[in-house]
């Protein structure tokens, strides 16, 4: 489903993927973990081509995200081809990013209707069923600021779901959560996982990660350190930097 190659990432001189290489089948679901500023966040939003690469190639089922591939160079999509390609591709963030002035439901229900056409009516029915398997079947009418964060943080979910995506990406989903909102949130993504979502979840949940994830990712300046089963990585990781790292958050 997805698939990175050689992937370089910089912001100036500063150079925050340094040739990514990865694979995620579909129905999988990959975790990525490692400290700050090691470039997780930053892959992820290469994924969906909220960030230009600088080198490599990066498919979604197969297409080549942001590029035409001519003669063996990259020629950028325009703007409404690579909307097109984002309306496969799911994402929920640290911050709920939710609209204040629409409800829960209309929230949900945007994208459908103004980026697929799908009807009102449909796109009403839809909405519910999707916040009532969140659940917030009785939140449907409130606005964002009548929500806890973990209520907030499910109707980002539904709403992603809402566009029928193919993949989802999840950047820290709970990092701005209260402790106690974390688990309802990643109730939603178990359920999503057995339903066989293709998912890459950048998290700190170990939990999540060894009873979720198929694959966990260890990433630390701008490279994939170690990655493979997740029970396998957290009990007995083969890399130095690896270990450092689990020594300080286990």
């Amino acid at each position: 489903m997805v698939k990175a190659e050689g992937l370089v990432k910089s912001f100036g001189h500063l150079e925050v993927l340094r040739g990514i290489d990865l694979e995620v089948a579909p129905s999988e679901v990959a975790c990525v973990i490692g400290p700050s500023g090691s470039g997780k966040s930053t892959f992820l939003r290469c994924i969906n081509h909220l960030e230009k690469i600088n080198a490599g190639r990066l498919w979604v089922d197969g297409t080549l995200v942001g590029y035409r591939e001519r003669g063996g160079k990259l020629h950028e999509l325009k703007d409404k081809e690579v909307a097109a390609q984002r309306r496969d591709i799911g994402m929920v963030f640290q911050r709920f990013n939710l609209f204040p002035h629409m409800t829960a439901l209309e929230n949900v229900i945007e994208a459908p209707t103004k980026v697929k056409g799908i009807g009102k009516a449909e796109a009403r029915d839809r909405g519910e069923e999707l916040l009532g398997r969140v659940g917030l079947g009785d939140r449907v009418h409130h606005y964002p600021n009548q929500l806890s964060g973990g209520q907030q943080q499910r109707v980002a979910i539904a709403r992603a779901l809402a566009m029928e995506p193919k993949l989802m990406l999840f950047d820290e989903p709970t990092s701005a959560l209260d402790p106690e909102l974390v688990g309802e949130v990643l109730d939603v993504m178990r359920g999503l996982a057995a339903d066989g979502m293709t998912m890459i979840v950048v998290t700190h949940e170990m939990g999540f990660a060894r009873e979720v994830g198929d694959t966990l990712v260890f990433m630390d300046e701008g490279l994939v350190v170690e990655a493979g089963d997740p029970r396998q990585v957290l009990s007995d990781p083969q890399h130095q930097r690896t270990q450092a790292f689990l020594s300080k958050v286990l």
